[in-house]
């Protein structure tokens, strides 16, 4: 069997670098691959199985088997040994990638280096981000690092939804904890609303979400409080309220710390004029308000 391959490499300024995320390579390969390895790499490689089936070796661990749809994280540092199914081949993409924000990724469950190899309930959806930075790396592009590194950070969150074991519109606890979030409820009860200790809900969250329940539950408040306060001229003991907070003041403390300015200024700064006066709530994200300018 023979087999085809494309790949392009890239060396990004430190200019591009501070971008946080910058793309070293990328590449389409199809047919009886050859075995890759053993070998150590200093950047993160995420490889894309579309097709076929292999098998995968990360350091001293026992081959794992690879059925795609699958991902394949390599990781620096860990030697790496794989390739597809002798006689049979695959069909594969993939990009090299670096940069100071590969922590920031890593924390939020969207690269799992303890788990190199993970089901995918779609590989269609990556390949086709991967696809993009391959087009974008056509010789001659005066965009080409801005461009292939934007993909690099669609490709990371795109391979976060596309993972088998949580579905593309989430976990069913996010969106519980979602609908809940302004209740005046303790971790440890919204645990047992979802039959679950505190521990497992904290797994849970932290897997699907990649943060504490708490600063999940915490993410939700502080950012309708900011539409509150953005779009309404509720009073702030009305907003704290609104978003689950008896006490005004320990709201007042809250938003601050996390939004790094008081609420009373956070609303200084994004005020607007608006024409009839505020509302009082504020409008379904999906379905926002249709402005008819006079005389049109």
């Amino acid at each position: 069997m023979t087999y085809h391959s494309w790949m392009r490499y890239f060396s990004p300024s430190p200019v591009h670098q501070r971008l946080g995320l910058v793309c070293l390579g990328v590449g389409l390969q199809y047919g009886a691959l050859p075995t890759v390895g053993p070998r150590t790499l200093d950047h993160h490689v995420a490889v894309v199985v579309s097709s076929g089936s292999g098998w995968f070796r990360a350091g001293a661990r026992p081959p794992v088997a690879v059925r795609a749809p699958a991902l394949l994280w390599l990781v620096p540092g860990t030697a790496h040994h794989y390739g597809p199914d002798a006689g049979k081949g695959w069909d594969e993409a993939f990009v090299d990638f670096a940069g100071p924000a590969v922590d920031a990724y890593a924390e939020l469950g969207c690269i799992d280096g303890d788990n190199p190899v993970v089901p995918l309930g779609d590989a269609d959806t990556p390949r086709a981000v991967i696809t993009r930075i391959a087009r974008a790396a056509r010789r001659g592009n005066p965009l080409l690092e801005l461009e292939t590194a934007a993909g690099v950070h669609e490709l990371l969150v795109t391979l976060r939804r596309a993972r088998a074991d949580i579905g593309g519109d989430g976990h069913p606890v996010l969106a519980a904890l979602a609908r809940d979030a302004f209740l005046p409820l303790s971790v440890a009860e919204h645990a047992a609303r979802h039959g679950m200790t505190t521990a497992e809900l904290r797994t849970a969250v932290r897997r699907a979400a990649g943060c504490s329940p708490k600063d999940y539950l915490l993410g939700i408040r502080l950012s309708r409080a900011k539409e509150l306060l953005a779009a309404t001229e509720l009073p702030v003991a009305a907003v704290a309220r609104r978003v689950g907070y008896d006490d005004p003041a320990y709201f007042s403390r809250l938003f601050t710390r996390r939004v790094g300015t008081a609420p009373v200024r956070f609303r200084e700064q994004q005020g607007r004029t608006v024409p009839g006066g505020y509302a009082t709530s504020v409008p379904d994200p999906d379905r926002p308000p249709m402005i008819v300018r006079a005389g049109g």
